[in-house]
């Protein structure tokens, strides 16, 4: 598999990282790639992109894992249109790998904004057959607008990646990746003091909540990780690809190719094993 991350856009971007890598019995994270986003933590894309590459290396460095060959910048900008794709270190690399993949199908979990794998898609289409999409975006079906961050930072990105037909499992927030919550007593009793990725982790989550003067914070990329390491955790439905239109609205079509939609997370089982695996890591 490989990572789409905009890392630095929050806090659970990082979580999802150290619980792939930390899942070797069940993931074999071939690269990992800086997604661009922009928030009050950049001032615009690309700086958001370098932010999230640089915060990738700082969470490998706590881990003791070199991102020499494993990790690539992405693009400095959101789709403006279809035409022009972004030629980035990860678009590059990801049709690269594709096209080298045999038979198996190689997973590529997003967890921020689609520009890069859309991008990829774009300069080859012909990956749309070798790869599986785990998307962390937008809302469930019945909701009234699918609006949620990772979704209205590239519509256009999106919009490919939900008509183009390559296999898609996509995790909802509300009512989905939601239940993804944790407080700070929780990290500080399961994560803190054990090694420095623990203490990394409960350091950069409290912080946040301090922020937002808040009692809990889901980590919600985390759920991307626990599909594929078990899809029991993260069951899901088969669906006809809905269309996503001008207004961020979902519309129905039952013509249209089929998708794999998260209805729930079992989130006890997945932090149990989160929480294992960072404090059993040496």
């Amino acid at each position: 598999m490989v990572l789409d991350t905009d890392t630095y856009n929050e806090i659970d971007d990082q979580f999802a990282i150290v619980y792939a890598l930390l899942s070797p019995e069940r993931l074999n994270v071939q690269a990992i790639y800086a997604a661009p986003f922009h928030n009050k933590r950049s001032t615009g894309a690309g700086d958001g992109m370098e932010k999230s590459y640089q915060e990738i290396l700082r969470v490998l460095s706590r881990i003791n894992t070199s991102h020499e060959g494993l990790v690539h910048r992405g693009s400095k900008g959101f789709l403006s249109d279809l035409e022009h794709p972004y030629r980035s270190e990860a678009a590059l690399d990801l049709v690269k790998r594709a096209m080298q993949q045999g038979d198996d199908h190689l997973y590529v979990v997003a967890i921020g904004a689609l520009t890069n794998i859309a991008s990829a898609i774009l300069l080859e289409p012909e990956i749309i057959r070798k790869l599986v999409v785990v998307w962390l975006g937008g809302q469930p079906l019945h909701w009234p607008t699918v609006e949620d961050f990772n979704l209205k930072q590239d519509p256009i990105a999106a919009r490919l990646i939900f008509d183009c037909g390559v296999p898609l499992i996509l995790i909802p927030c509300t009512g989905v990746a939601s239940h993804m919550l944790s407080t700070a007593p929780e990290l500080e009793a399961r994560l803190a003091g054990i090694n420095t990725i623990g203490d990394y982790l409960t350091s950069i989550f409290s912080e946040l909540l301090n922020e937002r003067l808040a009692w809990s914070k889901e980590i919600w990329d985390a759920s991307a990780i626990a599909y594929c390491i078990n899809p029991e955790w993260v069951p899901t439905d088969l669906v006809h690809s809905p269309i996503l239109t001008d207004k961020l609205t979902w519309a129905a079509d039952t013509s249209r190719h089929l998708i794999r939609i998260a209805n729930f997370v079992h989130r006890d089982p997945i932090f149990m094993d989160m929480f294992g695996k960072i404090k059993n890591y040496a």
